[in-house]
């Protein structure tokens, strides 16, 4: 699990956005949103934040007439610890003095993530050499096809390489920075700045480091949509996959086959990872011991609750509390 850097020094962590001409408006702003609006006095060692640019003239936006000044010159990406690339146009050659930034940026340790086609620059850096990595789905056979050394994965919203982090395209960008703020600050703050921003807290069904498919909304009256809601007002009940059927008016093997095709998973896999998110919840923000939160999940035992816990968040139930039990205000 990524440590947070706000209990590794005795500063603020540094975030930092860089934008290039002809940057996209809509990640942008949803960077700032999540990064930029200042919480430290209601999440200690809430980040810093800026803005930076390979020139210090303002950048332009790639449709109307939106510019953006940086408020600090490229070489903050010397102390950043976060660093976002945002995506712009022309994405065939990045200047070379962002490229150095991020490798220096990359050889002392910084997280480095990017947005769609900002992945373009990490892999110019040679940042993605021996790594997975996704990009916007229109253009992922061109990053496949110009960096060889890359395993670029079309079919996920983001990919969590530890240090190295890259997001498909436009929304995925959310997904990926509250992944970040996940990390960081556990699923209580996380899920805070979702529901301010009106998204899904984790549309990748939690804190798997990378998802095939996202939910896809269901129809009001769907019998199967209204099964899954079911699922997680139940958790804490014995569930089967017969029960469930019934529930969803299908057959045990329909049934099945319509959940693997709708969530990417099995019945038990997911039923599983909900099990560990309402867990995740219960310890940052209650006072309940392992045994009675194993009980409240689903899970009956706290041994079985520190198995499913570690395999999906790999961490246990205790040090998983001790580290953002005290982020959530």
């Amino acid at each position: 699990m990524q440590k947070n850097p706000a209990r590794m020094t005795s500063r603020r962590p540094l975030a930092v956005a860089v934008v290039v001409e002809e940057f996209s408006a809509f990640e942008f702003s949803a960077v700032c949103e999540i990064f930029g609006d200042d919480l430290s006095d209601r999440v200690p060692g809430w980040y810093r934040f800026a803005i930076c640019s390979p020139s210090p003239a303002p950048v332009h936006a790639s449709v109307g007439a939106m510019s953006v000044v940086p408020t600090a010159p490229l070489s903050v990406l010397d102390e950043a610890d976060t660093i976002l690339v945002l995506p712009f146009r022309e994405h065939e050659g990045p200047p070379e003095a962002l490229l150095e930034g991020l490798r220096r940026a990359s050889r002392r340790g910084a997280r480095i993530a990017s947005i769609c086609t900002g992945a373009f620059a990490l892999a110019a850096a040679g940042l993605l050499d021996g790594r997975r990595a996704t990009t916007h789905w229109a253009h992922a056979d061109e990053l496949a096809s110009r960096f060889r050394a890359v395993t670029v994965d079309p079919n996920v919203l983001y990919v969590d390489e530890g240090s190295v982090l890259t997001s498909a395209g436009s929304a995925s960008g959310i997904d990926l920075c509250l992944h970040i703020v996940r990390q960081d600050f556990g699923a209580e703050v996380a899920n805070r700045i979702a529901r301010s921003l009106v998204v899904q807290p984790h549309r990748d069904g939690g804190q798997a480091q990378y998802v095939d498919r996202p939910l896809p909304d269901i129809g009001a009256g769907d019998p199967f949509g209204g099964t899954l809601a079911w699922i997680e007002a139940h958790l804490d009940e014995p569930i089967s996959v017969d029960d469930l059927a019934r529930r969803a008016m299908m057959s045990p093997r329909t049934f099945a086959r319509r959940f693997v095709t709708t969530t990417g998973e099995t019945p038990h896999r997911w039923i599983t990872r909900q099990r560990v998110f309402l867990a995740q919840r219960l310890l940052e923000t209650t006072e309940l011991t392992v045994d009675a939160i194993a009980r409240e999940s689903g899970f009956g035992t706290a041994t079985n609750l520190r198995q499913h816990f570690r395999s999906v968040l790999t961490a246990s139930p205790a040090a998983y509390r001790r580290s953002f039990r005290q982020s959530v205000a």
